[in-house]
């Protein structure tokens, strides 16, 4: 017996008899209605899995306009549940139109009884599938608020933060594709949430990648997918970030990390709107809103050969850059406040507060690792706090902020090459502590190490 509720809708009393006599051996529960101006007043109608409903109600009337007015009151109160019509004048265009109303099948009368059963089974199976994409839906709907959930803010109240904020408004109406530059810490994955928050696509899902971790040979498989049996660790199919941002937005970090032969591949994807999975042949379309953040200059890149032109024509039709802390000194305080509130709280100490001569110290330094530094400044403050009051001593700000003028080096190159040395002297190799100190990633660390041959 299937665990499933059938309602069965007919004016002849003989009729209800002999189908709920031969569905109750087959359906754990099986109703019946003699008039149908009943419908209306069932509170539960959507968990009924199948009702058989009758087309002609009124003596002399075989028209099938009442069967139908019920279909289109059914579906409107249990648009999931399986309706099958039943009549005892059979013809195609009525049947037809009783399909294109919603119904699921369709029951001559007299019917043979294997044929109505497998029918009824048919519709029910039809309920299941519906049930089950319904349930997905909204699964897939709250995965998304999850994922699109974003716990950060933008804070500030300085020309410089407003006037990004104004031009990012503006283009999210659009669908056209953002880089935003500026240093590691000014919030450029901020911005683009921002973007996707106030655009069309607010609904759909934001995926982010950061390009500087995924390595040259697992690139394609994690932007593109790949099939199964594609490479030795290819146990699945499985899709890859282009296909799970379709409709939705997708945030390539770090975008000049990648090696040429990589832009080639990327630049291909973007141009064509489609993309084809590692071991596969199959052109599989995305559409997809694109945002790409880097804290390098593209431009130079160009110039010298690392970047491929087209390709930052491809990702810059719109430029938003990020102004750094220094440059938003209306901020910074602004910016602590929230932070040791939001700190205060996390760590159990509420009602905290700065003293001016921390205020001072905060508003003097030059903030060379922006706000992700001012969240760590304030949260080791926190942290190591023994009062209410946070002193000038209790902000242990970096020395990295020494003017480059007073090292010894006289260009560049050999600047940067001193600055890397020392910092890595100061954490005792550790790569990744270096890098966080000079504000940069690790990967870009490496690169930077390689180029200058340190």
């Amino acid at each position: 017996m299937t665990d499933a509720k059938v309602l069965v809708v007919d004016d002849n009393r003989s009729v209800l008899s002999a189908l709920e006599i031969l569905l109750q051996f087959e359906y754990k529960s099986v109703e019946t209605v003699f008039n149908p101006n009943q419908i209306p007043s069932f509170p539960d109608l959507e968990t009924f899995d199948i009702i058989l409903l009758d087309m002609n109600f009124s003596a002399g009337v075989n028209t099938g306009n009442e069967g139908l007015f019920w279909l289109k009151e059914i579906k409107k109160r249990a648009p999931n549940t399986s309706v099958v019509m039943m009549t005892a004048y059979g013809a195609v265009d009525l049947a037809v139109k009783a399909l294109k109303e919603g119904a699921a099948d369709f029951i001559l009368k007299p019917w043979n009884n294997d044929k109505l059963l497998a029918t009824v089974k048919s519709a029910y199976e039809l309920r299941k599938s519906r049930l089950e994409i319904h349930n997905l839906k909204k699964k897939e709907s709250s995965l998304k608020q999850v994922i699109n959930e974003d716990k950060n803010y933008i804070i500030g109240n300085s020309k410089a933060l407003h006037s990004v904020l104004n031009l990012t408004r503006k283009v999210a109406k659009t669908d056209v594709n953002v880089l935003i530059t500026g240093e590691n810490g000014t919030g450029k994955e901020l911005i683009a949430r921002e973007l996707h928050r106030t655009s069309k696509r607010k609904n759909e899902v934001f995926i982010g990648v950061d390009m500087g971790s995924i390595s040259e040979n697992l690139f394609e498989s994690e932007l593109f997918g790949h099939v199964k049996g594609s490479f030795t660790d290819a146990k699945n199919d499985r899709i890859g970030k282009f296909e799970a941002a379709n409709k939705g937005t997708l945030f390539l970090d770090e975008i000049g990390n990648i090696s040429l032969q990589t832009q080639a591949k990327l630049l291909s994807a973007i141009q064509n709107k489609t993309i084809v999975r590692v071991g596969s042949n199959k052109t599989i379309p995305v559409d997809i809103r694109l945002i790409c953040a880097t804290n390098c200059n593209l431009q130079h890149m160009v110039a010298d050969g690392l970047f491929r032109e087209d390709l930052l024509y491809r990702i810059n039709t719109i430029h938003v850059e990020i102004p750094p802390l220094r440059q938003r000194d209306e901020d910074i305080l602004i910016l602590s406040e929230f932070y040791l509130k939001r700190l205060g709280n996390k760590y159990d100490k509420p009602g905290l507060r700065i003293n001016s001569a921390g205020q001072e110290k905060l508003m003097q330094y030059s903030w060379p690792g922006n706000v992700r530094e001012l969240h760590h400044i304030i949260e080791r403050a926190v942290i190591l706090s023994e009062g209410n009051i946070l002193k000038a001593e209790d902000f242990l700000l970096s020395s990295k902020s020494t003017p480059l003028l007073q090292m010894g080096a006289t260009t560049l190159d050999e600047m940067e090459k001193e600055m890397i040395s020392k910092a890595l002297e100061q954490h005792d190799g550790n790569y990744s502590a270096a890098a966080e100190q000079l504000g940069i990633s690790r990967q870009t660390l490496y690169n930077k190490m390689k180029k200058l041959k340190t």
